[in-house]
């Protein structure tokens, strides 16, 4: 079962090392079309108005008292994550600077080009599909080895020391933080709890289908 996962599997176009400067033309595409997902996602949730990612609405939170777009803050508080991989001994590489620039980016492009469905029916089904895109893009990109993105080697160095099952660290992750984007303010709604609950799994999903795909 997929909720059982608790490796990243490895392929073909998987770096070797995550701290591979020179990576693949494949690899390096398979991690900027995962990070391109993983924030096209994290964005279609947004435009769903159901409420945003555990993230976004702690960058709402934040952003209700400066001046900077959702995706700028996204950029601000991935660097503030990276100071909580030291104590957990995670490393940056390529894939972790790719990760807070483009997922910053996509969020902001498809809220200026991503029209909210007119009705709540759509806007739930638009949420289920945001998170299941987060979650295959997050598989993806965490396959290319390339160095897990802020939030991910979090999880990853979590998983590590607690030896837990990854969707299970993930969606402890995510509910924390979304307790504390709300306490700022941040909006909550069902879109929320989806992504809460569900990117553990979604994430897991992501990681067994790219196995299953490319080590037949």
């Amino acid at each position: 079962m997929f909720l059982s996962i608790k490796k990243v599997p490895k392929t073909y176009w998987s770096s070797s090392k995550p701290f591979n400067f020179k990576p693949r033309f494949s690899t390096l595409f398979f991690l900027c079309l995962g990070l391109s997902l993983f924030g096209l996602g994290e964005g279609l949730l947004i435009v769903s108005f159901t409420g945003a990612s555990p993230w976004s609405v702690l960058a709402q939170g934040i952003s209700l008292n400066v001046d900077f777009s959702i995706g700028t803050i996204t950029l601000f508080v991935s660097i503030g994550v990276l100071l909580l991989w030291i104590p957990l001994k995670q490393k940056p590489g390529i894939g972790t600077i790719l990760n807070a620039l483009i997922i910053a980016i996509m969020i902001d492009v498809c809220i200026k080009f991503v029209p909210t469905p007119e009705n709540y029916i759509s806007q739930i089904i638009l949420a289920v599909v945001a998170v299941l895109t987060v979650g295959l893009g997050g598989g993806i990109y965490l396959v290319a080895n390339l160095g897990p993105g802020p939030r991910d080697g979090l999880m990853i160095g979590l998983q590590e020391i607690s030896n837990l099952p990854i969707a299970l660290v993930r969606a402890f992750l995510e509910i924390s933080v979304v307790a504390v984007g709300w306490y700022l303010g941040g909006t909550v709604g069902i879109g929320t709890l989806l992504f809460a609950f569900g990117i553990g799994p979604a994430v897991a999903l992501g990681l067994f289908l790219v196995d299953k795909i490319f080590n037949r």
